[in-house]
């Protein structure tokens, strides 16, 4: 990437951040809370590339590094509905 290219993207996600937290604390809109609250999340894993936005870094080590951290996320869910079942499971074999 060129230092132009690795500034925009850098830029992008910080705007991406800020916008998502905008969209939490505005007190008009329930659709626009529930958007920020997913693209804080979305935001907060592209935060991760940050490091990775310089010049001289190929874009494809970038493309390669989201796709770890988007299978990081999906690990992460899964471990999370995988607990939540089991819990679940627990609390119906405690029923009378």
């Amino acid at each position: 990437m060129t230092a132009y290219q690795a500034k925009m993207v850098e830029r992008s996600i910080i705007g991406l951040c800020l916008l998502s937290i905008l969209a939490i604390f505005q007190p008009f809109s329930m659709t626009l809370f529930s958007i920020g609250c997913v693209t804080v999340v979305i935001s907060g894993l592209a935060f991760n590339l940050i490091p990775f936005c310089r010049e001289g870094v190929p874009a494809s080590k970038l493309v390669r590094v989201s796709i770890i951290v988007v299978i990081i996320l999906i690990v992460a869910m899964l471990l999370g509905i995988g607990t939540s079942l089991l819990y679940v499971e627990y609390l119906e074999s405690t029923r009378p």
